[in-house]
C-alpha cells in the first residue's frame, strides 16, 4: 500500500534548518504552536527532529537566558541522535503503525534522504478507522 496519500508535503509543513540559530528556532516554535519540528539541511536532507524540551534542556544546561546568548547555538546543536527517525516513502503500513506509537508525527524521506513531508498520528488512526469501518460517536 502506498503511504503517500497520507503525506503532508514539505511545502505545507513547518520545519527548521539545522544552521538556524536557537533564537530563530524558538521564534518558529512560538509562531507555529507545535511541540516538535523536523530539521533539514540546506540541501533538503532530513537531519532530525527537535522538541521544545530540547530547547529547554540546552537553555538550562548552558544558561542561555537571553536572545543574544541563544544566537551562539544553532539547531544542529540541539538534535538528539536517533530520535524520531525518518521512514522512506516506500515504507509499509505496518512499519508506520509501529513507529507512530512512539512519535506524534513521522518524517518521510525519499530514496536520497530528502525530506518529503510528514504523516501524523491522527492521519494513521483515521486511516485505520476507515479500514475497519469504525466511525466516531455522535456528539450530543
Amino acid at each position: 500500500m502506498n503511504i503517500l496519500f497520507m503525506l503532508h508535503p514539505k511545502t505545507t509543513v513547518d520545519y527548521l534548518y539545522e544552521d538556524e540559530t536557537m533564537a530563530e528556532g524558538l521564534e518558529k516554535f512560538r509562531s507555529c504552536g507545535y511541540t516538535a519540528l523536523p530539521v533539514i539541511n540546506r540541501d533538503g536532507i532530513y537531519v532530525g527532529t527537535v522538541s521544545e524540551g530540547d530547547f529547554m534542556r540546552t537553555m538550562f544546561d548552558n544558561h542561555l537566558y537571553s536572545v543574544e546568548a541563544q544566537e551562539d547555538y544553532v539547531i544542529a546543536d540541539l538534535i538528539r541522535k536517533g530520535w524520531n527517525p525518518p521512514l522512506r516513502v516506500t515504507a509499509p503500513m505496518d512499519e508506520l503503525l509501529l513507529q507512530v506509537m512512539e512519535q506524534n508525527f513521522l518524517p518521510i524521506v525519499d530514496d536520497r534522504g530528502c525530506f518529503a513531508g510528514i504523516i501524523t498520528r491522527r492521519d494513521i488512526i483515521s486511516w485505520f478507522c476507515k479500514q475497519n469501518n469504525i466511525r466516531p460517536k455522535e456528539e450530543n
